[in-house]
């Protein structure tokens, strides 16, 4: 009776904990380097809940902001290390490890962001992020819109000519560094918490960035006007670790798929909402706000760079210059 007892008392005990292994939460690390004001969080933070809702609280998403795993370069070499499942990225950190999808950073590349949308959702973009990931196993599955690129100046200019000596604070990132100096303006790399000092001070006359970020980091406050270059239009991408997808059923990367993208379409419709305020707001701060000839500065960044020496293909972005 007792060896009877003992059996069910443990065949009892194994039945609850496999029980209790199938209904155990699988914990996932989603972390970007945005504040938690920011649309591009907001929307994380609802593709973590949705996810888990979709796969019956298979997974619980934690979502980690403002650089709490570590900064962009830290959180990409995260998806290889395994110490996060999911980031949002610029496409200039997975050119890094497969440099023909930076391509979008070339300047000029897109007219504005409905362009990009109808990149997004083009062969060639499939084509670039299936290339991405080949190389590195991890999987694209949204892009979003992060804003246009604009130059703020304490030195009035409308054209590449009048950039010449121009000192402005740009990214140290060879695709962002193009315009400007092809325009012969002197670029200087200076840490982004430290650009608005920089500003006030002269060390840097200018400096580019999307008017949400001019707006967030009161950029107009020391300086006198925002031409409206546009040279970048610039966007994040929602990345898959690669050991993380293998772990999802058909099912499941599909339910990621379409939650990843329509958490990605809310965040751009409100950064562009926020856009179209911007210029009003900057005029009303006292700035004057000028538009440039586009083609005479892409002209001027044909005659000085090349394609290749980004490690970029020209063929993609001829056929990105196609889509409508």
């Amino acid at each position: 009776m007792k060896t009877l007892l003992k059996s069910t008392v443990l065949a009892g005990i194994g039945l609850a904990f496999a029980l209790g292994a199938a209904t155990a939460q699988t914990k996932l690390k989603f972390a970007h380097v945005y504040e938690t004001s920011e649309a591009f969080h907001v929307e994380a933070l609802w593709t973590a809940q949705e996810f888990a809702k979709r796969t019956n609280n298979k997974y619980q998403i934690d979502v980690y902001p403002a650089s709490q795993l570590g900064k962009e370069t830290d959180i990409n070499q995260g998806l290889s290390l395994g110490s996060v499942d999911i980031i949002l990225s610029g496409a200039s950190f997975a050119a890094r490890s497969f440099p023909p999808i930076g391509v979008t950073y070339y300047p000029f590349t897109f007219r504005d962001s409905e362009h990009l949308a109808a990149y997004s959702k083009s062969d060639v973009f499939r084509e670039l992020a299936k290339g991405y990931e080949e190389k590195t196993g991890h999987v694209i599955t949204a892009t979003t819109y992060y804003g246009v690129r604009h130059t703020t100046s304490n030195r009035a200019f409308k054209s590449c000519a009048e950039m010449k000596g121009l000192k402005i604070r740009v990214p140290d990132v060879p695709a962002y560094l193009a315009m400007p100096r092809s325009c012969g303006a002197n670029t200087t790399p200076i840490a982004f918490a430290e650009v608005y000092l920089a500003l006030q001070n002269g060390t840097v006359e200018a400096q580019e960035n999307p008017l949400t970020t001019i707006e967030a980091k009161k950029f107009y406050e020391v300086q006198k006007h925002i031409v409206l270059t546009g040279h970048i239009v610039d966007q994040l991408n929602t990345v898959v670790a690669k050991g993380t997808w293998a772990k999802f059923t058909d099912d499941e990367k599909k339910i990621w798929r379409e939650v990843s993208l329509e958490a990605a379409a809310r965040a751009s419709a409100r950064v562009k909402a926020d856009e179209a305020k911007l210029v009003d707001f900057f005029k009303s701060k006292g700035l004057t706000v000028t538009s440039i000839d586009r083609n005479e500065f892409l002209a001027a960044v044909n005659k000085a760079v090349t394609f290749e020496q980004f490690g970029y293909r020209k063929a993609d972005w001829e056929r990105i210059q196609a889509l409508k």
